[in-house]
Formats: structure tokens, sequence, C-alpha cells
């Protein structure tokens, strides 16, 4: 599922492709909304929440949309071969003068009174991203359970929107505890939110979820995806695993010699500790 930094990205295309210009033609395929007639209205706005896209209509409407797995959106010049995917996969057009936004494979398309946003979204916490960042917030929500494994803490929108898997392992890295760690048992929990805005700060205008600073091919990330390759900190194998109860379960990745905490101990075992960074863990 995108992250939220991707999800910024996708509504600032869209956002400069539609907004204040009046709709030409509008079709969501969706049995719900199929006979909606949205051509004519002027597109006021296009909105991230979290992971949400909010497109905003003259007369009050908004059409909420969710990538979630296999979603996207793509925005063609008039003319333009759409080529995003078969005309089935297509959920959602919105036209104008100056262009198309055309949303395949959209799992979530759903039209509603812009005052009733909340109905949709109202259940996140508070947006990485969003004019409405409160740390504090977020840090009362991450304790709220506090015996939660804090990746599973960290994917929870409910707490703070915006963190996807890429993220979570990231931040569990960079705090020095494991995936299964206890968010209750996370030193400085203030300093991870803190770290996680600015993960997601620092990439919302660029790709690839760079999270170590270094923007080369292979050294974008801490753990995430490098399971069986040397830590970047310590050149001890990355292990990797299985999160929480399946259909729902993720991947998780991490440094058994950086990361202090709960593990499998099947993967554990076969770890070594490394000898970089003078030895010495990450953490705060």
């Amino acid at each position: 599922m995108p992250e939220g930094d991707s999800i910024y990205r996708v509504a600032a295309r869209l956002h400069e492709a539609l907004a204040g210009r009046l709709l030409t033609s509008a079709e969501l395929r969706v049995p719900a909304h199929a006979t909606a007639a949205l051509a004519g209205r002027r597109v006021l706005e296009v909105r991230p929440r979290g992971k949400h896209l909010l497109t905003r209509l003259d007369g009050g409407l908004t059409l909420h949309t969710h990538l979630r797995m296999d979603g996207h959106w793509e925005v063609y010049r008039p003319g333009e071969r759409w080529t995003g995917g078969p005309a089935h996969q297509i959920r959602a057009v919105l036209g104008t003068d100056q262009g198309t936004a055309v949303g395949y494979r959209l799992p979530v398309v759903e039209l509603l009174r812009t005052t009733d946003e909340g109905r949709a979204v109202g259940h996140l916490g508070p947006d990485l991203l969003g004019p409405d960042w409160d740390p504090a917030e977020a840090v009362r929500r991450l304790l709220a359970r506090p015996s939660r494994p804090l990746v599973e803490a960290l994917l929870d929108q409910r707490n703070l929107a915006g963190i996807g898997n890429v993220y979570a392992n990231e931040l569990c890295f960079v705090a020095g505890v494991t995936p299964w760690t206890e968010v209750g048992q996370v030193p400085h929990p203030d300093r991870l939110v803190e770290r996680a805005r600015q993960m997601l700060d620092a990439n919302k205008l660029r790709p690839g979820h760079i999270t170590t600073g270094d923007t080369r091919p292979g050294y974008r990330h801490w753990v995430y995806g490098r399971a069986g390759r040397p830590c970047p900190r310590c050149v001890t194998p990355v292990l990797t695993g299985r999160q929480g109860e399946a259909p729902r379960d993720r991947a998780v990745f991490w440094c058994p010699y950086c990361q202090r905490g709960p593990a499998p101990a099947e993967a554990v075992t076969n770890a070594r500790p490394g000898r970089g960074a003078g030895g010495r863990r990450p953490g705060w």
C-alpha cells in the first residue's frame, strides 16, 4: 500500500491538473455513483488525508478515493492515449479542457457531501503531512495501547496517518528496537513521531522513501527490503519475518545487532554481531 508521501505526490499532481477548472466530462464507474452528474462542476482542490484522496468540487461535493494496493491515478493531455490499464479497470474519469485524470483499479470511490468528509476520514489520527499535525496527540494515541507491537501501532492509521510498511520498519531501526517491541517500552516516543514526520516530509516531493539520506539504489533504506544483506551500520545480515495475523500480516525487517527487543527465536539464532560503526547500537 502506498505510503503517505506517495499519496501527497498523487494529490499534488491531480491538484495541478484539475484545480480551478470545470469538468467537461466525469464518470464514476461504480454502481453506487454510476449516474452521478458531475460535468459542469468546478474542481476546487485535491487534498491528501493520510493515505486518502479528497477531490473537492463546487456545490459542496467531495470525491473520496483510496488506492490501497493496486489503485492508481494517471493524468493525460488532450488527445493522449490512456495507457494505465484496460478500460474495464477504470473506476473514475475527471476530464477538463486541459486534460483528463483517470483512476484505475480504485477500490474506494465514494461521492459524499464535503460536510460529511469526517465519515470517511474522521477516524484517522494526526496527518504526518497535513495542517492538522499534532505530535502530542500522535504520542497519546500510540501509548493508548502500550502492549501493542511497535510496528503494528505505527501502521494503525488511527494513531497517526501516513505511515506504511517501509517507514514502519525504518522507524523501528532508527529507534533501536525490534518491530515486536511493545510500544510502551519504546524510549522517547515523542522523538519517534518527530522522526516519522521528518522522514515523510523529506520524501514528499521525491520517490523512493529514502530514509538513510543516500539516494543511490541499494542504499536508500536501513533494513527494509535488505533481508540477508549487511546492515549499513554494523554489517550484520538483516533478518526478515512476518508480523501480525494472516491475511493482514506484513513482512518485517530488522538488524539483530542494532535493534534490541523480542524477535522470533529461530531468526535470532542465525544472527552474528557485526563490527561496523564501532559496534555502537542505534537509538535515541
